[in-house]
């Protein structure tokens, strides 16, 4: 049936498709859950740690076994590994719908996380295998776009199935589309893999790099309730040094890193990671925070709360895939720099906004953000996937997916801590994008300071069209 729709001249686009739905799925759960917080909080009565603890505890995991998701994408088979991830989210989709308390929920977003952490930079790494590399910027384009699209959408989504139906349901979602991928996928991908020779797992690379993200996120999560002064939080913040300190000797020394520092001496790649680190820091956090601000300061219902976002969805649908056809023209380096520094001013004009606001004063910051999320998101992934050799990709997304999901849990962990620190919730908001806009703002001079043009040269002419040119 499928080959009556699927023939060889559109394969790709079917390909690119099928990894764009599953990287909805897992980018959607990112934001998705924000505006039914307050809900979760209630049916399950979890403390606002917990409830950042169930956002950051996916963030987390998917961060930490990004690497070796991408490791074992190329080892094993990209094809091969998304569909183990797929499998792996849809199962604990299912179980997160299902919780009956808050620790069940957790759990079952770290494994959700883990799913997500195979599936994500093997969609990447698909089509950087799919694609040739003139082509691979449009289709970085609308990967990027549905990635942003996703985080974007979520709020609302998330509105309309907790009002209307239940907060369970923003989970249950995903099962049969999951179910329909695990179909569909082995018709639709071609199976690629890295062929060079010495591949191996990188096991105490993972722990290190895992165990290190843990204790630092759980030192700036729980530091408030604890103090910061306390025994636990500053061994916690010790742990995560030593830990992350091993990481980086291991990778430096192991024959087969799980992260290939060398791929760091690029400065493009560097420049790019480095940017999308900011804007998980600064992005995922704000996110989190200003949902709770709609709904518990300015009391707005979780639908309108959810559409509140929809101005940033519009401009993001609109601009990403664009952005992704000008980076092939132009490169990435102005693009990057001029979005992170509207995404700076968007979380400044936040910090005017109090305790009685209309929606037509939060509209301005929707729309700028819009706008600087679009010109962001494909031009920073396009630059860094340009950056690396096809049978490094699945690696090389991983980095980079790596650096906004570590971004965002620390991100979520740093403004929670700002935000519980402060005498009302008003002033900790204020101070905690005051913070975001000025991490934006240094991932804009870090993205225009590093990121440069990747020049691919032209594939060999035939002399038929050499004369047709003439």
């Amino acid at each position: 049936m499928l080959d009556r729709f699927v023939t060889p001249e559109n394969k790709k686009w079917w390909t690119l498709g099928a990894v764009s739905v599953g990287l909805f799925m897992i980018m959607l759960d990112n934001t998705v859950v924000n505006v039914a917080l307050p809900s979760i909080r209630s049916s399950l009565g979890m403390s606002i740690q917990g409830l950042e603890w169930v956002v950051a505890g996916y963030a987390l995991t998917f961060a930490a076994f990004m690497l070796i998701g991408g490791k074992l994408a190329d080892f094993l088979g990209r094809r091969l590994v998304f569909m183990i991830g797929l499998a792996v989210f849809t199962g604990a989709s299912l179980a997160c719908g299902l919780a009956g308390n808050g620790g069940f929920l957790i759990g079952a977003r770290i494994v959700q996380g883990l799913g997500g952490a195979l599936m994500n930079p093997a969609t990447l790494s698909i089509i950087a295998a799919t694609f040739a590399p003139r082509e691979r910027g449009r289709a970085i384009g609308i990967w990027a776009g549905v990635s942003a699209l996703a985080l974007a959408i979520g709020p609302l989504v998330g509105g309309l199935l907790t009002q209307h139906v239940n907060w369970n349901w923003i989970f249950f979602v995903n099962v049969p589309v999951g179910l329909a991928g695990l179909l569909l996928a082995p018709a639709l991908i071609e199976e690629s893999r890295d062929t060079t020779a010495d591949q191996r797992l990188d096991v105490p690379g993972l722990l290190t790099s895992a165990l290190g993200l843990f204790s630092l996120t759980y030192a700036f999560i729980e530091a408030n309730s604890y103090g910061w002064g306390s025994v636990r939080i500053l061994g916690a913040f010790a742990l995560a040094a030593v830990a992350l300190a091993a990481f980086v000797l291991l990778e430096r020394h192991q024959r087969a890193p799980m992260l290939d520092l060398s791929l760091f001496r690029n400065r493009t790649f560097g420049g790019a990671n480095a940017a999308m680190l900011f804007v998980g820091l600064a992005m995922f956090g704000t996110f989190f925070y200003v949902s709770l601000y709609l709904q518990n300061v300015l009391k707005y219902s979780p639908v309108q709360a959810g559409a509140s976002f929809l101005p940033m969805t519009v401009l993001v649908i609109l601009i990403a895939p664009r952005a992704g056809a000008l980076t092939d023209r132009v490169g990435s380096r102005w693009l990057v720099g001029t979005g992170m520094t509207l995404l700076a001013v968007m979380l400044f004009y936040y910090t005017q906004l109090g305790a009685h606001e209309s929606f037509w004063r939060l509209l301005p910051g929707l729309l700028i953000g819009g706008i600087g999320m679009g010109l962001t998101m494909t031009p920073v992934t396009a630059a860094a996937m340009s950056a690396v050799s096809v049978d490094k990709a699945g690696v090389g997304s991983a980095v980079l997916n790596s650096a906004r999901q570590v971004g965002g849990s620390l991100g979520i962990a740093v403004m929670g801590s700002i935000v519980a620190g402060s005498s009302n919730y008003l002033t900790g908001f204020h101070d905690a994008l005051r913070v975001g806009s000025g991490l934006c703002l240094l991932g804009a001079v870090v993205a225009v300071l590093a990121i440069r043009k990747i020049e691919h040269a032209r594939p060999a002419q035939a002399p038929a069209e050499l004369a047709a040119e003439a």
